[in-house]
């Protein structure tokens, strides 16, 4: 199957999804798109009686897609830097310190939380998995997705401020999650290799903090180049080639392609589309990185939604499923309670901005890659089931939510002021 024609099927399929789901359901993108999705994977493996040539077909065609390759390798860096244009320094700035913490600190708490828990449930059902696989477990799932939470949260009219605190943390929390995740790996296969915190922040040194540099001076380039001209049409290509070309010098000298993209977003949105382009210019920017966000959210969630197809049905695993959800929930407001201890001795966070903050940290497709990064004797069946219910869960019941939160909160504090 060559890739012209998987791409061309998956573009056609995701179309139509996004179609049916504006001319029926009217949910917002992510979650509609995977509504439905995960309905035709459903009704497919259901018909696989009576259309099997079809359904082995279907699942090659997706069996076909490298996720890891595809949303890590491509799709996000598209993605981070299409959001990142639009959010202000100045708003950003206001938040700073609990963006800073949130996506450090409270990522690798919630990693530590996630993998104790949820090795106690393994323990108890007598599951031959051990501490630190449950660790790297933690690690893939404790990021919240910038796609899925810029893509509801957009939706959801929440405040500046808390919108600044998720969509930031979200942004920034991959770079920290990968370097956690893949030490951790590496601990698990060269066991006889002592994990020591100054290799781990060596890596993250070079990895995060490298990107985040990458980032600002293509950023700085773009900028000059930019500078030059006033030609629309060659301004968004320079934005492009800023992406393309980023993440590929980052690949290749080994440091973050997800920060880079978020450093170079940040920079280009505020700096460039300030100082260097005109009206018209800043127009066709926004409106081209707008419309390749929302394809490639289509096609994201869509590919999410049929990877349910290539998950193995094992019972008990659904079992591990429900308590992964209740674990990562709870992990998540630990991983943010206490950092938020700190935070408020310089700004004011109640227990319900902990509580939203908690429910809208969505999970989504960078957590999949990575469990299908997994090998067989990593409990990759085990591990890439149970994010698929988490992010299933995070995605739907979550996301549906957040907007009926966020009304019941505005309906509160006008009560309050009146």
């Amino acid at each position: 199957m060559t890739i012209s024609y998987t791409v061309s099927i998956i573009v056609v399929l995701a179309a139509l999804i996004a179609y049916l789901n504006q001319r029926f359901l009217r949910l917002p993108n992510a979650i509609g798109v995977m509504v439905i999705s995960i309905s035709m994977s459903v009704v497919l493996m259901l018909s696989s009686g009576l259309f099997p040539e079809f359904f082995h077909d279907t699942i090659a065609l997706i069996d076909s897609v490298d996720f890891d390759k595809v949303v890590i390798g491509t799709m996000l860096n598209f993605l981070l830097f299409a959001g990142t244009i639009q959010i202000r320094i100045a708003d950003l700035r206001t938040q700073q310190l609990a963006v800073l913490l949130f996506s450090t600190v409270s990522v690798a708490l919630s990693t530590a939380i996630v993998g104790f828990l949820l090795y106690g449930v393994v323990w108890l059902l007598k599951m031959p998995v051990t501490l630190l696989e449950c660790c790297l477990f933690g690690a893939l799932i404790s990021p919240t997705d910038p796609v899925s939470v810029l893509g509801i949260i957009k939706e959801a009219k929440v405040s500046k401020s808390l919108e600044m605190k998720i969509a930031g943390e979200s942004l920034f929390n991959d770079g920290v999650a990968l370097v956690i995740f893949f030490s951790i790996l590496h601990a698990i296969r060269n066991p006889q290799v002592a994990v020591t915190f100054s290799g781990v922040a060596k890596v993250f040194a070079w990895e995060a903090l490298g990107g985040l540099a990458l980032g600002l001076l293509l950023g700085f380039i773009g900028l000059r180049a930019l500078k030059g001209i006033d030609h629309y049409k060659v301004e968004v290509m320079i934005s492009l080639a800023i992406v393309v070309g980023g993440y590929s010098l980052a690949r290749s000298i080994g440091i973050s392609g997800p920060l880079t993209m978020v450093a170079a977003g940040i920079f280009i949105g505020n700096y460039g589309k300030s100082y260097a382009m005109s009206d018209v210019s800043r127009d066709y920017l926004d409106k081209f990185w707008e419309l390749v966000e929302e394809i490639l959210n289509i096609v994201l969630f869509v590919l999410i939604g049929f990877e349910l197809l290539l998950i193995k049905r094992y019972d008990h695993y659904v079992l591990v499923g429900c308590a992964a959800v209740v674990i990562v929930l709870a992990a998540r407001f630990i991983s943010l309670a206490i950092p938020a201890l700190f935070i408020r001795f310089w700004e004011k966070m109640s227990g319900r901005t902990l509580l939203f903050l908690t429910w809208g940290g969505l999970r989504g497709g960078v957590s999949i890659a990575l469990a299908l990064t997994l090998t067989r004797g990593l409990h990759r069946d085990l591990f890439v089931f149970v994010t698929y219910f988490v992010v299933v869960f995070s995605v739907i019941v979550q996301g549906l939510s957040i907007e009926r939160l966020t009304s019941r909160e505005k309906r509160r504090m006008l009560e309050q002021n009146r």
